[in-house]
């Protein structure tokens, strides 16, 4: 069995500038990644998919391979993740080299450990799934939210004013952290969310969005608390 870890980390971040290289609690955070990745021991490359020199260089310097850059098509705003991931299969594939599974981790992803990627490998296997997303639970239930129109406020779901919060059905939604798939699956449809999906469900604590500077702040904290304890 062989498999290949594929953090992508193009260099256009409009946000955050540099994002992807940022120094996060003392180390470039992409840094985070690439570690859990190779302490994980499940992978036989780990890689970095980057259309950036300096990039690269990080990501060498942390152990990582770029045997390759991105193509300028992926490499937009706009380039979805499983186009990203299916030219990095691609080449690897014309240099003679094939996967039974990949994994995609994202660059700004400080929470995921070697053991989160091994417990989820392991999952994964035993299910017998195609695929494998981390998820977490919303903490307030979205069947009770608000609307507004025209500056007024009203139920979205009336039905759901005075059901009990644990009467409600649990919802979930995307960690945004890494996913974890068979080769063949995304050769039969390109989604990160195939029929087969297993849900790897995970702790609010250990995730948060960075997609701002305040959310950069809340992570270093939340990564600090984690890791004091």
């Amino acid at each position: 069995m062989s498999n290949i870890a594929i953090i992508t980390a193009r260099g256009g971040s409009k946000r955050i500038p540099r994002k992807n290289i940022k120094e996060f609690c003392g180390k470039p955070i992409i840094a985070y990644s690439i570690e859990a990745a190779l302490g994980s021991g499940i992978f036989d490359e780990v890689m970095v998919s980057t259309d950036d020199e300096e990039i690269a260089s990080i990501a060498k310097e942390f152990g990582a391979s770029v045997p390759f850059f991105r193509s300028s098509e992926n490499s937009g705003d706009h380039a979805p993740t499983i186009e990203v991931v299916g030219e990095v299969l691609e080449s690897y594939k014309a240099s003679g080299k094939e996967f039974d599974y990949w994994c995609c981790l994202y660059p700004t992803a400080p929470f995921v450990t070697s053991v989160t990627l091994k417990d989820a490998f392991e999952a994964l296997q035993k299910s017998g799934c195609d695929a494998l997303i981390p998820v977490v639970r919303f903490s307030f239930p979205p069947q009770r939210c608000f609307v507004i129109n025209d500056d007024k406020l009203s139920y979205k779901w009336p039905e759901n004013e005075f059901a009990r919060s644990q009467d409600l059905e649990p919802f979930y939604h995307d960690a945004g952290q890494f996913y974890m798939q068979r080769s063949s699956s995304i050769q039969k449809k390109k989604t990160l969310v195939p029929e087969e999906t297993y849900a790897f469900v995970v702790d609010e604590t250990q995730v948060q969005d960075i997609d701002n500077m305040d959310d950069w702040i809340i992570a270093e904290l939340k990564y600090k608390r984690l890791t004091e304890t």
